[in-house]
């Protein structure tokens, strides 16, 4: 199955500063993935299988790219609904710069659920943390972390780190490192910013 799903994954490599502010040699385009219904509805079903296991109430993901996929494994797993937006506020720097909030309409609707945070894919895992943080706020609780794709040992770290399950359907090494450990920064590889990546 993981075979199967990297095969429509389209990435390339160079030098690349992600959403979370680490850099990295490999960026992956995610947008068209969730267009091929009937390509990915395979690997959408099962990751709903694996995550309603964990008696979710609801599943949220974030606007930037989980949200189409939380609202699919929603759907298949018969829970609410919910999604975060992103924000970047001007005066923030460093690693995870970006924050996700919950619409103010639906808040209210998140309190005391047990909540599935889902991504298409996580590697530092900016938009995941993000819409944690904004989960909590709104006085649920996370249970379970679920992505398609899991680049790297980072997202582990974090669900681990917050009581989390995870459920992925393809994982692969990825090489990330903070702007002040990064070798292509030493080697003078120019940097590309894709505030969208993974």
């Amino acid at each position: 199955m993981q075979e199967k799903l990297f095969q429509l994954l389209a990435g390339r490599r160079g030098h690349f500063r992600m959403e979370s502010g680490y850099h990295s040699e490999r960026w992956f385009d995610l947008d068209g993935l969730l267009a091929r219904p009937d390509q990915v509805r395979p690997f959408i079903t099962e990751l709903a299988r694996r995550l309603a296991r964990h008696r979710v109430d609801a599943v949220c993901g974030p606007m930037t790219g989980g949200a189409k996929l939380a609202e699919s494994i929603a759907a298949e797993i018969g829970v609410e609904y919910f999604f975060t937006d992103r924000f970047a506020p001007a005066d923030v720097t460093g690693l995870f710069p970006v924050k996700y909030r919950v619409p103010a309409g639906r808040r209210s609707a998140l309190v005391g659920k047990r909540v599935a945070i889902v991504d298409d894919a996580v590697s530092a895992g900016s938009a995941v943390r993000g819409t944690y943080a904004d989960v909590i706020a709104c006085g649920a609780e996370p249970v379970a972390l679920g992505a398609l794709f899991v680049f790297g040992y980072r997202a582990g770290e974090f669900a681990r780190e917050k009581r989390m399950a995870i459920e992925n359907i393809a994982q692969m090494a990825f090489g990330m490192w903070p702007p002040t450990a990064c070798p292509l920064c030493v080697a003078g590889v120019p940097v590309e910013n894709v505030s969208d990546a993974v």
